[in-house]
Formats: structure tokens, C-alpha cells, sequence
């Protein structure tokens, strides 16, 4: 396969915008990790008109697939954490081509789990997780079981994904049976939601209220990165937070995550003057003291 696609990746890496070149091939275990195809290059550039690029190509009974993709939507994907694939692709695919050591310092840096991108990725599933809670708490209020009973499913994920990254590990790579391991009450959970012999409702009743407690003694950490970046600004506008370079991963869930801080007091709201009289901007600020009293600088 590799001397197949040699002559594609060969003329990629001569280009000074391409930072490195990955061969993924299918493993029949899990296929799905290359969408089924049988190899698949990930070329990672500095730039490009189109932030991904993707390509078909056969080859005999062969089909294979090539993702050009930015650097900056690459490390977007990996933040979030929205890509199983790609983290697989770079921990398990063979390096081709690495300009000035770009992928293999990627790769340490996954492996590491540097501190501050665990408080970033953990303020982003946080975030999920009050939303999808919140959503499916309301669902159940309905009556919609079902309804409610996907969010539960999505917040236990969320949870699962909490518990590997407080454990500096990476979320993609697997997850439940990582949790089971290093969280079992919540795996518990999980096991309770789709095996109990209670009746649906009774099950979501029991799941909310497990949920809510976790979700109270993770406040703390989940809340970190958002509160720590708010400190480098006296106040925001909902605008300001949204464009801030990574507060931006948020994405949807942000505003809503603000909304559940104000109401925990972790974020105050600071009225402004506008044009109007009647009106007031909503401007939003934390506590200095209380955010350097909760988070310590580490040794």
C-alpha cells in the first residue's frame, strides 16, 4: 500500500506549506477507524484555502483516502476532542514525512497531556455535559423519556470523558473501557441506565440525581480554564468570550455554561450603560480573589 500512494505523499511533502504526512492502514478490528478504507493519508499543512481537503483513490480492489488539513483545525479537533480517528491516525499511523520534527513532537505532546490542555479539554466536556444534562432534565420534565434518555447516555459520556482526563489520559483512544477501570462507579452507572429491570422513568429519576451530584463535585475543576482566562480581562461581552482564541472551542456550549456559573456565583454580571436608558449591556467578571484562592498555582 505504501509504495502505491508514494508518488501522492512524495509530491505533497515537497510543498514548504506541508508539515508532515501519516499512513493509516485499516485494521480489521477496527475498521471504522479508517471510515473502511483500506489506508488513509493524513497530511497536515500550515495553511490552506480550505481548512480540509479530502480525496478518494483505487487501486485495483484497494480504496484509500487522503485528508489534507490544517494545522489550526487539526489542533481545533484534537481540543474538542470531536475526532477518535485522528488521534489514532497519529498515535498508531506511520510517520512519512516530518518536517523539522512537526509530528513527532505532536505526538509527544498527546502522549503527555500537558496540564493546560487537560483544563481546556476539561472545561469542554464540562461544558457538554451541563448542556446535555440540563436539556435532558427537561425532557423528563415533559414526559419525553426517550428524548431524555439519549441526553443521559451523551451526559455519561461526558462523565467518561471527565474521569480520563483528570487521569491525563487522552478520551479518543477508548473511553468506557478506560473508565472502568480508573472510575468504576461511573461505568456502574452507565451499566444501571441500559440493564435495570426498573421501569424507564424510575431509571432517568435515579441517573438525574447521580448525575446532578457529580456534576456538583466537578465544578471546581470543569470551570477552571473558562474563570482563569476571564481573570486577563476585567469584563467580557458575551462577543468577546466567544472570540477569545480558546474559549472559541466552546463553541455553542458556552453561553450556557456562563449561565450555570452565574447561577453557582463563580461569574457575576456586571450591568452597562448602553444608548438606551432602559437597557443595559450584560457584561460578565470573576472574582480575582476567589479564582486565585481556588486555584493555586501548581508546584
Amino acid at each position: 500500500m505504501e509504495h502505491i500512494l508514494r508518488p501522492i505523499y512524495q509530491e505533497r511533502a515537497s510543498q514548504s506549506e506541508t508539515l508532515g504526512v501519516i499512513l493509516a492502514t485499516k485494521r480489521e478490528e477496527t475498521m471504522s477507524i479508517t471510515d473502511t478504507f483500506d489506508a488513509v493519508l493524513l497530511i497536515v499543512v500550515e495553511n490552506a484555502e480550505i481548512p480540509i481537503y479530502t480525496k478518494h483513490y483505487l487501486h485495483e480492489d484497494k480504496k484509500m483516502a487522503m485528508h489534507v488539513i490544517t494545522e489550526e483545525l487539526l489542533n481545533k479537533r484534537l481540543n474538542i476532542g470531536i475526532d477518535r480517528r485522528i488521534v489514532d491516525w497519529i498515535f498508531y499511523g506511520k510517520v512519512m514525512f516530518d518536517r523539522n520534527e512537526y509530528l513527532s513532537n505532536l505526538r509527544s505532546r498527546l502522549q503527555e497531556f500537558p496540564y493546560l490542555g487537560r483544563k481546556l479539554k476539561t472545561g469542554i466536556q464540562f461544558s457538554k455535559l451541563i448542556r446535555r444534562y440540563l436539556e435532558g432534565k427537561e425532557f423528563f420534565n415533559r414526559g419525553n423519556y426517550f428524548d431524555s434518555y439519549h441526553h443521559v447516555v451523551d451526559s455519561l459520556h461526558h462523565l467518561a470523558r471527565l474521569s480520563v482526563i483528570e487521569n491525563g489520559l487522552y478520551p479518543e483512544v477508548t473511553v468506557w473501557s478506560q473508565v472502568k477501570k480508573i472510575e468504576p462507579s461511573i461505568y456502574k452507572l452507565y451499566e444501571e441506565l441500559v440493564m435495570s429491570t426498573e421501569t424507564l422513568d424510575k431509571r432517568l429519576e435515579l441517573l438525574f440525581l447521580a448525575i446532578e451530584f457529580l456534576i456538583g463535585s466537578r465544578t471546581n475543576d470543569g470551570a477552571q480554564h473558562l474563570l482563569e482566562t476571564m481573570l486577563t480581562k476585567e469584563t467580557w461581552t458575551t462577543q468577546e468570550l466567544h472570540n477569545h482564541k480558546e474559549l472559541k472551542y466552546y463553541s455553542k456550549d458556552l453561553e450556557v455554561f456562563v449561565e450555570y456559573l452565574i447561577e453557582k456565583g463563580c461569574i457575576i454580571v456586571e450591568p452597562q450603560l448602553s444608548k438606551s436608558e432602559l437597557i443595559y449591556h450584560r457584561h460578565y467578571k470573576v472574582d480575582r480573589e476567589f479564582v486565585e484562592s481556588q486555584y493555586k498555582p501548581r508546584q
